[in-house]
C-alpha cells in the first residue's frame, strides 16, 4: 500500500444491476468520503472480520477511512485443549492486536465489548433483568462517540448463535444510534450504510427471493481483489495461533475464492430499517374499488 501503482487493485460488482467498478461510490457507498468516513466492522469474535469482510476493510484502509473493529464476545470459548481454558481470553486480546496491526488498523481503533462466547444472544437487549446494561446500551453509547458513517455486520443466517446475535445488534440498535432515544448516552449520528459479510455461511435467500435473483446468488454484491490482497489477510489470520484448530478448515476453503486469477468476497446491501411503500397497497384497494 506504499503507492498508486503498489496499491491492491479492488473491483465492486453489483449482481442486481450487472455492473462493475473500482469505485465504491458508484454503488456500494453513496457519498464516500474517505477523509470523513469512519466504516466500523462488527466482529462477533476477534477473527471474524478479517475471514469474512477483510478485502473491504483493506479497501478502507487504502482510501484513508478511519476503521474500527468491533468485537462483540471476549474469546473465552475458543480453547482446543483443556489447559488453555484459563488463559485464552488474554491470548486472544494479544493475537487480535497483532493480526490487525499487520493490515494497519490501530490498536486504539479495535473495540471489545467482551460479552461471554455462546451468550451473545443473552445480552440483546437494552438491561438484563439483574440492572446490569447490555448491548444497546453498550453500543449506542460507544458508537454515539465513534460516529460512524458505515456499518458492516455479520451474516445472520445459520452461521453461529453469536454471529445472529451480532447481526441483529447491528440491525435493530445501528439505527438507533441515529434516534432521538437514551439522550444521556451521547448525540444522535445517523449511520448511512450497511453492510452485511459472510464468516463462513450462505446468506438467506430472502433477498434474492425479493429480487429476482436466482436462489444461489443471495449476496447481491461481490468485492474481487489481487492476490495480494488475500495474501495479507492470510498472513494477518496466521496471528491467531490459539485458534488454528478451530478456523484451519476456515482458511483452507478460502481458495475456494479464486476466480481469473483474483479472489471474491460476498456481501449483502440492505436496508435495516426499510420503510413501507404503500402505493402498491393504494393501487390494490382501488383495483377491488372498480371491482377489478
Amino acid at each position: 500500500m506504499e503507492g498508486a501503482e503498489t496499491s491492491p487493485k479492488f473491483i465492486f460488482y453489483d449482481l442486481d444491476a450487472k455492473r462493475k467498478s473500482d469505485r465504491i461510490d458508484d454503488f456500494v457507498f453513496p457519498d464516500w468520503d474517505p477523509k470523513n468516513e469512519r466504516v466500523v466492522f462488527l466482529g462477533p469474535h476477534d477473527d471474524d472480520v478479517l475471514l469474512g469482510a477483510g478485502y473491504l476493510l483493506l479497501y478502507c484502509l487504502r482510501e484513508g477511512a478511519e476503521v474500527y473493529v468491533a468485537i462483540f464476545c471476549d474469546g473465552s470459548g475458543g480453547y482446543s485443549r483443556p489447559e488453555d481454558k484459563d488463559t485464552i481470553v488474554d491470548v486472544r486480546k494479544v493475537e487480535t492486536i497483532n493480526a490487525y496491526s499487520r493490515v494497519g488498523v490501530k490498536k486504539e481503533n479495535i473495540v471489545r465489548f467482551d460479552y461471554p462466547d455462546f451468550c451473545l444472544i443473552d445480552y440483546l437487549s437494552l438491561k438484563l433483568p439483574t440492572g446490569q446494561y447490555a448491548s444497546t446500551h453498550d453500543m449506542v453509547e460507544k458508537f454515539r462517540k465513534i460516529r460512524p458513517t458505515r456499518l458492516i455486520v455479520p451474516n445472520e443466517y445459520r452461521e453461529h448463535l453469536d454471529h445472529r446475535a451480532a447481526s441483529w445488534i447491528g440491525s435493530f440498535t445501528g439505527p438507533q444510534v441515529g434516534d432521538s432515544v437514551l439522550a444521556d448516552l451521547g448525540e444522535p449520528f445517523r449511520i448511512r450504510s450497511y453492510l452485511m459479510y459472510s464468516v463462513w455461511g450462505d446468506f438467506s435467500p430472502e433477498d434474492a427471493l425479493v429480487k429476482g435473483r436466482p436462489v444461489d446468488l443471495r449476496g447481491n454484491l461481490v468485492i474481487v481483489a489481487s492476490p495480494d490482497v488475500e495474501e495479507m489477510i492470510a498472513d494477518a489470520l496466521r496471528e491467531f495461533k490459539s485458534q488454528t484448530k478451530i478456523i484451519e478448515g476456515l482458511v483452507k476453503k478460502r481458495q475456494e475464492r479464486l476466480i481469473n486469477g483474483r479472489y471474491l468476497e460476498v456481501y449483502m446491501r440492505y436496508d435495516p430499517r426499510p420503510e413501507m411503500d404503500l402505493s402498491p397497497y393504494k393501487d390494490a384497494i382501488s383495483e377491488i374499488d372498480k371491482g377489478v
